[in-house]
């Protein structure tokens, strides 16, 4: 399809369709007037890209085919602001490969690439004159607003990191450094793209169109998301891996809310797959045969009626995404620069952990409730508790506590125990492990840390990249194993527990300080 050869009614059709908000929709009908339309899309170079990325690339298509000049922003220097989560040389080898999985995903689809562009922030947001646009933006921005730009996209805590703060006003200066007439982003970039409609006229620069995407729910029925494995198909995912991932998820007979299957066919298919056909439901002949439906509102409707079956919706589902993710396996097994690329950017963590004797998934470390507690009586400074950690009986723990948590405030309260400590006597009292606090010197203070809101006694406590492998019965105070490892566990600044930079974590949440951060754990 030419873009010149389109109406201008077409071309908007195509730029604005399954689209949930356009802000600016006047400007982008004068600017469709005048000549075609420069649009951005950005993306942090983080977790591993996964087949929502379609849903992105699918309106990537359409803005093309409207003739639109189309630039992806790969955002490294965001990437290497959110929580400091990889070093710079990684997250380099990351941009690379988000660039080869994002050609090879728009190559699936037949968007030729040469009426793209691939930027990388760090190209221009390490300039002189981007750097004093930042400074002007911030002599302007109160915490305040900052604050409220990044609340859908920015982890929210009560002592925010400045990185945090600047990142709305980073992506709002990147519209001018791009120059671009548009920004495409999901709805929930919104007080971002308001925030920038709001202070970059005030730096003397224009005011941008806004399109957005609503949000795609993964398959658990939630935001896909690259840190839940079942949630998401990864892009290199065998035709077993996605039948698999697809049978478990969430497809409610006639539930067409947070229909992550539902979302996919309405937001990747028929966008990609409809001009050259209907969307086929395949059915035994015992079973009424295949259906067709050349529209999204048909198939819906006939899933709110029921008379298309889950499984019968997954499969053909299944189907489809194995046509698009077919080329791109092929193209990654043929290449071994490819195939190294993917294990240097994004390296096996469970590997490294079975072959390293040291590492974190040797503490066994457990949700408990304190069901007992009382002042020690040979030491002011410590408590006795009876810890609830998922055994048949309370454990015997003694605590250097006293001196900054009140009694009352320590029964009934959820802790953080490490239970695989050689049990010892403290003061005549055999102690059978160790409530983990956060622990700052100057001055002197001490606060338990804080398990996951609706976690339980006895639930796991795992570090991220490090789940697999079995924790040691007893550690032996020989290896001094738990003195190597502590010295790494520390509270991150935004209030996460973490150990090398990798959260602590239950099935319910990641564990936290509350008071106390950037200390260490002890």
């Amino acid at each position: 399809m030419n873009g010149e050869a389109l109406s201008l009614e077409r071309k908007k059709t195509l730029i604005t369709r399954n689209l949930q908000e356009v802000l600016g929709e006047d400007r982008l009908d004068a600017l469709l007037k005048e000549r075609d339309v420069k649009i951005y899309w950005g993306t942090a170079t983080t977790g591993k890209p996964h087949i929502a990325y379609f849903v992105p690339m699918s309106k990537v298509a359409d803005f093309l085919k409207a003739g639109c000049e189309v630039t992806i922003l790969f955002a490294d220097l965001h990437a290497y602001l959110d929580n400091l989560k990889a070093p710079w040389s990684l997250l380099a080898l990351r941009t690379k490969y988000y660039e080869e999985i994002i050609k090879a995903m728009l190559t699936s689809i037949g968007v030729p690439l040469d009426k793209l562009k691939f930027v990388k922030g760090s190209e221009y947001q390490f300039t002189k004159e981007y750097t004093m646009d930042v400074y002007r933006l911030s002599s302007m921005i109160s915490e305040h607003d900052a604050r409220k730009a990044g609340a859908e996209v920015v982890k929210q805590v009560e002592h925010p990191l400045l990185s945090g703060l600047l990142y709305p006003g980073l992506q709002a200066l990147d519209e001018e450094y791009l120059k671009c007439d548009a920004q495409f982003g999901g709805v929930d970039q919104r007080k971002i793209f308001t925030f920038g409609e709001k202070y970059l006229p005030q730096l003397g620069y224009a005011k941008r169109v806004h399109l957005m995407n609503p949000m795609v729910p993964g398959l658990t029925g939630g935001k896909m998301s690259s840190s839940e494995a079942e949630s998401k198909i990864d892009i290199l995912d065998s035709p077993e891996d996605v039948k698999k991932k697809l049978k478990k998820a969430f497809c409610e007979p006639g539930n067409i809310q947070d229909n992550g299957v539902l979302s996919f066919v309405k937001h990747v298919i028929f966008p990609i797959f409809g001009e050259s056909g209907p969307f086929i439901i395949e059915r035994t002949a015992e079973n009424g045969g295949n259906l067709d439906f050349s529209s999204f509102d048909a198939l819906e409707q006939s899933f709110a009626k029921q008379e298309v079956h889950p499984g019968d919706l997954k499969e053909s589902v299944g189907k489809y995404i194995t046509r698009l993710l077919g080329p791109i396996r092929d193209s990654w097994a043929a290449s071994k620069e490819l195939q190294d690329l993917t294990k240097t950017a994004y390296p096996d963590m469970s590997k490294a952990v079975k072959e390293d004797v040291l590492g974190p998934n040797k503490l066994d470390i457990r949700v408990g409730k304190i069901v007992e507690v009382e002042k020690h009586p040979e030491a002011d400074s410590l408590y006795i508790e009876k810890i609830d950690v998922g055994e048949a009986l309370p454990r015997t723990i003694v605590s250097g506590l006293a001196n900054y948590v009140k009694i009352e405030d320590m029964k009934d309260r959820m802790v953080v125990v490490l239970c695989n400590l050689k049990p010892a006597k403290l003061k005549g009292i055999m102690s059978s492990g160790m409530v983990l606090c956060a622990s700052q010197d100057e001055p002197k203070d001490v606060e338990p840390l804080f398990p996951p809101t609706g976690a339980t006694a006895g639930d796991r406590i795992l570090v991220e990249n490090y789940e697999d492998g079995t924790p040691d019965d007893v550690l032996n105070p020989k290896k001094k194993i738990w003195e190597k490892l502590q010295v790494d566990l520390k509270v991150h600044p935004s209030n996460v527990a973490q150990w090398q930079g990798n959260n602590l974590f239950s099935k319910s949440g990641p564990v936290t300080a509350k008071r106390l951060s950037n200390v260490p754990i002890r």
